[in-house]
């Protein structure tokens, strides 16, 4: 059994310090030159004031830590900005030959300081999402060093470590679009895995709905068949449910739930949509009005692991300043391609600006800070959420510039939760996955020049049919999260007027129109049941037809009495349950080998609409979003559906769990990802 030493600081310690102080006293000096209210004209007294800092953000950590563990994750953010100015404050009043007017001249200090040191660390190289985490490394690798074996002369062996896993998400990447991040130079450590033989990739289907909500109950939960779309009518609750809308997301998962999720038997959900059974949630939106198994309310989760995030001096300036400098580069990026004339596109300004920045980093580097606490406290399981690309894809275009650009930072990302898998309590296998991908096209509105609510009205014969159209949402998601963990009221985006349950059946509306991406729904709520083909040319004799031939619309897949379900396109109909007989030209031929099998499923869901339509795909994978996406999924076609999947090599994919798809072999629907997932855990003894 190896044996425990006291630990000594070695070469590489003083080193690491000493290269912090340096760092640190720079960043102060360049910016007690540039602030108003502050000097110091003996160069000495910076490095004074760093150590000064240094030594005061050590001594605060335990008390703030036993303070968060009854203030909860709100009253740390609270005690560590006030931690942070007071520290600040202190060392430059009571270090000799530092001159100081107020506190404010502190903050700005802090501000500008946290600025120098992120664009040095750019200009040098380093990697950003390093510094979010550095104290939580430094101390992981002091107590790796201590726990080695004192053996002179052997090869050094630490202790047997249990196995852990982290699963981390990468919204909206398809794996063609990783395979071109990593050629084009943009993923080095996802290609170093690879290169090495640490990893493989694993491409996956990514069924209707291939929106996230339907995706990560899958891979939390092994069901997705409660969500037929991003957002949808239901008819028992006679209003409209939108998935990252909190009180939504429980409702969802509580349909959803066995007790035996992914992360089940004291697993960790950061920033995810529902918790997987978590025993432990941050930013989980299906928590942020309930407490989980922790006992913790407000979904944030317990208090002290955000201290290493709000408490560090220049960690929070440093992601405030980057956040507000990624909105210039939003503005920036959106300004050039309406110069260029880059088709299509879609507007990029608003509050979309704002959520850009505070997302991409922001929350990223939150996210990143709570994971690595997860890992340092040895949970058994962690899945993270990180949403970077799929924001700026939707709004740029998958492939576009800067959309492939945000793959960069998420590839820093992994590197850093790499070292700190390397020094963690627990030996973790680090898994990458992503919940679909994204197809080029645009939207259906600028196709078509109305929207799909208004065609279906038109068609109808009902311009002012009571009606009920909802646009995106998507993007608000983990934002909706925080602000509803912190104020109880959610921030809900573009469409938050969310209608309560209509009291009465006049009171519903006639029409509810709903797009997730190249997937469009439409119900009638006033009937108390669905719909079929019969009931429809009946009360609308031009509705189904009238839709297939739009040329926006690929097909129109709907309910009959005596023939099943029907998928519907301008030259012919294709019969979903009888054998797919087709007569004229077959409508899903364009949707792939899985076009059939896809749709027959999404049209059975619980919950799907009375009307379910996709948008035409071209040969080249375009689509036409039903909401203002120029980057859309939640249907079929293009590189939506290949999600994929990077995985350790010792722990191989199951071929038993693998499908047919054309000529490929390929895990089938978010809940055989799940499947996988919960057999490589149960391996690893992970499993409660």
């Amino acid at each position: 059994m190896p044996t425990t030493r006291a630990w000594r600081p070695t070469l590489a310690d003083l080193g690491d310090a000493a290269l912090s102080l340096a760092t640190t006293a720079l960043g102060l000096g360049i910016a007690i030159g540039l602030v108003d209210g502050v000097s110091a004209p003996v160069p000495a007294s910076v490095v004074a004031v760093a150590v000064v800092v240094a030594v005061g953000d050590l001594l605060l950590r335990a008390p703030l830590r036993v303070f968060a563990r009854f203030a909860g994750a709100m009253g740390a953010l609270a005690a560590g900005l006030a931690v942070q100015v007071g520290v600040a404050w202190a060392a430059l009043a009571v270090v000799p030959g530092i001159d100081v007017a107020s506190p404010w001249a502190a903050v700005q200090v802090l501000v500008v300081a946290a600025v120098v040191m992120a664009a040095g660390r750019w200009v040098w190289g380093a990697n950003d999402s390093d510094y979010v985490i550095a104290d939580v490394l430094r101390r992981a690798r002091r107590r790796a060093r201590r726990a080695e074996p004192d053996r002179p002369g052997a090869p050094v062996a630490g202790p047997v470590r249990e196995a852990g896993l982290l699963v981390v998400q990468l919204d909206g990447v398809a794996a063609p679009v990783l395979q071109e991040a990593i050629e084009a130079g943009l993923a080095p450590t996802v290609q170093r895995w690879l290169t090495s033989g640490s990893h493989g990739l694993e491409t996956w289907w990514a069924r209707v709905p291939s929106t996230t909500p339907a995706s990560q109950a899958g891979l939390l939960h092994g069901d997705s068949t409660q969500i037929p779309a991003f957002r949808w009518w239901d008819r028992g609750l006679r209003r409209l449910v939108v998935t990252n809308h909190p009180t939504d997301a429980a409702l969802v998962e509580q349909r959803l739930t066995t007790g035996k999720g992914l992360l089940a038997g004291g697993g960790t959900a950061v920033s995810t949509m529902f918790s997987g059974d978590a025993a432990t949630s941050f930013l989980v939106m299906s928590r942020t009005r309930s407490p989980g198994p922790d006992g913790t309310r407000g979904g944030l989760g317990p208090g002290p692991s955000f201290l290493r995030f709000f408490a560090s001096p220049f960690v929070l300036a440093r992601a405030v300043s980057l956040s507000l400098g990624e909105m210039v580069k939003e503005l920036y990026q959106a300004r050039r391609q309406r110069l260029r004339a880059v088709e299509p596109r879609i507007s990029r300004g608003g509050w979309y600006v704002v959520l850009r920045g505070v997302t991409n980093v922001m929350m990223r580097d939150l996210s990143t800070s709570l994971v690595a606490e997860a890992l340092m406290r040895g949970d058994p399981a962690v899945f993270v959420d990180l949403v970077d690309y799929d924001e700026i894809a939707h709004h740029a275009g998958p492939t576009r510039p800067e959309s492939l650009r945000s793959l960069e930072g998420l590839d820093r990302v992994l590197r850093t939760l790499e070292q700190v898998c390397e020094v963690a309590p627990r030996n973790y296998r680090l898994c990458v996955l992503s919940d679909h991908g994204q197809a080029l096209g645009a939207t259906y509105e600028q196709l078509e020049g109305r929207t799909l609510l208004d065609t279906v009205r038109e068609l109808m014969a009902d311009p002012g049919a009571a009606g009920v159209e909802s646009s995106t949402s998507e993007d608000w998601g983990p934002l909706n999260a925080l602000l509803t963990s912190a104020f109880t009221t959610p921030v809900l985006g573009p469409d938050g007027s969310r209608p309560g349950p209509a009291e009465s059946d006049e009171e519903l509306p006639e029409v509810v129109v709903v797009g997730s991406g190249n997937l469009g729904l439409v119900w009638f709520p006033r009937s108390p049941r669905r719909l079929v083909l019969e009931d429809l040319q009946e009360r609308w004799p031009g509705l189904v037809a009238g839709l297939a031939a739009r040329p926006g619309v690929g097909v129109v897949v709907v309910d009959t009495r005596e023939r099943g379900l029907v998928a519907i396109g301008p030259r012919g109909l294709r019969l979903l349950e009888r054998d797919d007989d087709v007569e004229g030209e077959d409508p899903l031929a364009p949707y792939g080998p899985r076009g059939g099998a896809d749709l027959l499923r999404a049209a059975r869901l619980e919950h799907t609409g009375d009307l379910l339509l996709v948008s035409v795909v071209s040969s080249r994978g375009h689509v036409h979003a039903f909401e203002g996406q120029v980057g859309s999924h939640g249907g079929i076609g293009g590189n939506q559906n290949l999600a994929f999947l990077l995985h350790p090599t010792q722990w191989p994919v199951d071929d038993d769990l693998r499908e047919d798809v054309g000529p490929d072999r390929l895990l089938v629907g978010a809940e055989q990802v799940h499947a996988q997932l919960v057999q490589w855990a149960a391996a690893a003894g992970l499993r409660p």
